[in-house]
């Protein structure tokens, strides 16, 4: 029978700008709150509408609560004061997941990131490696390769078509073009160009699991090769067959049963 799940959504201030907040909770029972959350870091052009039902689904299979926010300049949240650093990545782990974790009273947890999101999702395991149980990646870069270069090139050009950005501004609003412009601008930078996984972490020490699409048109399968030998635990790494880059949604079930086996195998 499926859990029933409740949802609540909420604010947290910072300093720097309001971050808009979801949370999916089993209901039903006490046993999930011994779980550890999972928390969702999003892609570049991403905000938590665009989980759509994962999140709902991953609270289901795993019974962890999931909790899912919009970075600062992108979805509900407030607009980024400037532009992207070039030490984004890193920053999103010190800085705002900690106003996060402070606001949720999180201690131990989850990390699970989607491109971008997985380098950030890395980052938070590494920077709070005493409360980290766990990383998984979906899709996610761990160096700056030809593909993905060529992937966002291509992206570039799509989204001079006003439908492609009026599709940004449906789940970012006046913020699409800074968004836009965040991601494109910042990876496609020569300053950028050295940038790679390693340089933003000091060490993993929870399981790694890395999940990649075998089409994914912003990196190679080097990509889950690199990440699932990070950590000083076990890492492994899945490629999703006849999937792109967002597997999450393409292929569901295949992530979902993945997820779900690392977790009763590790915990």
């Amino acid at each position: 029978m499926p859990v029933s799940i409740s949802t609540e959504t909420l604010w947290i201030d910072t300093p720097h700008g309001r971050l808009f907040c979801c949370r999916w909770r089993p209901e039903g029972g006490a046993s999930h709150q011994d779980k550890p959350p999972i928390i969702l870091f999003h892609d570049s052009l991403g905000c938590v509408a665009l989980w759509r039902d994962f999140p709902q689904r991953l609270c289901q299979v795993t019974g962890h609560e999931v909790v899912a926010y919009d970075r600062l300049g992108f979805g509900q949240s407030g607009a980024y004061p400037g532009q992207l650093p070039l030490h984004f990545i890193r920053d999103e782990a010190e800085c705002f997941f900690a106003y996060v974790r402070a606001a949720l009273k999180i201690d131990r947890f989850l990390a699970l990131g989607h491109s971008v999101g997985g380098a950030m999702a890395a980052a938070c395991a590494s920077v709070y490696a005493q409360s980290c149980t766990a990383l998984i990646t979906l899709s996610a870069q761990a160096f700056v390769e030809d593909r993905t270069l060529q992937g966002i090139r291509a992206a570039e050009v799509q989204f001079e078509q006003p439908e492609h950005m009026a599709r940004l501004g449906k789940y970012h609003g006046d913020k699409a073009p800074w968004v836009l412009s965040a991601w494109t601008h910042t990876w496609l930078s020569q300053a950028f160009r050295a940038w790679t996984i390693e340089r933003t972490i000091d060490a993993i020490h929870c399981p790694v699991l890395a999940i990649h699409g075998q089409h994914d048109e912003y990196g190679s399968a080097m990509h889950p090769m690199r990440i699932a030998k990070l950590s000083t635990a076990t890492g492994e790494y899945v490629i999703v067959e006849d999937c792109h880059h967002v597997p999450h949604r393409e292929a569901p079930e295949a992530v979902l049963e993945a997820v779900g086996h690392f977790l009763s195998v590790e915990f």
